[in-house]
């Protein structure tokens, strides 16, 4: 009889602005990959690489966890702010009473509720009229 050995892994979700993201840590080497794709050829951005890095960074796991990541909607930015909410989440379920007092003091728990205001009717934008013609 074969045993199967299940695979221990810390899942959370993170959001912002429009963008959603399930952030899967697994026990490992460091490795972070978003999308199937590793995360320099994600995100070409050095500093959307700091924002996700920075809760491993405050947590002091950097290289003991590998990260898969599944990010959807809203554009890059959003998307590396979904997943650092979402790493945060899962490291409280790693180490809840470690970890708590450092991610809240960091602010990393906290969803940035800013979203794009929705298009007025009559108006060109959110909040843009067109020009007041006096004749």
């Amino acid at each position: 009889m074969v045993k199967k050995t299940a695979k221990v892994y810390f899942y959370g979700t993170g959001r912002r602005k429009n963008a959603v993201a399930c952030v899967r840590i697994v026990p490992g080497t460091g490795i972070i990959t978003v999308n199937d794709k590793d995360i320099n050829e994600y995100f070409g951005l050095e500093t959307l690489k700091l924002i996700i890095h920075q809760p491993l960074v405050a947590t002091a796991t950097e290289g003991k966890f590998d990260l898969i990541c599944k990010a959807v909607g809203g554009g890059i930015s959003g998307q590396a702010g979904a997943i650092r909410h979402g790493l945060s989440r899962a490291l409280l379920q790693v180490d809840s009473d470690a970890y708590r007092s450092i991610l809240k003091k960091a602010g990393f728990l906290t969803r940035d509720a800013r979203m794009k205001e929705r298009k007025k009717p009559g108006l060109k934008k959110a909040r843009k009229a067109s020009q007041f013609s006096k004749r």
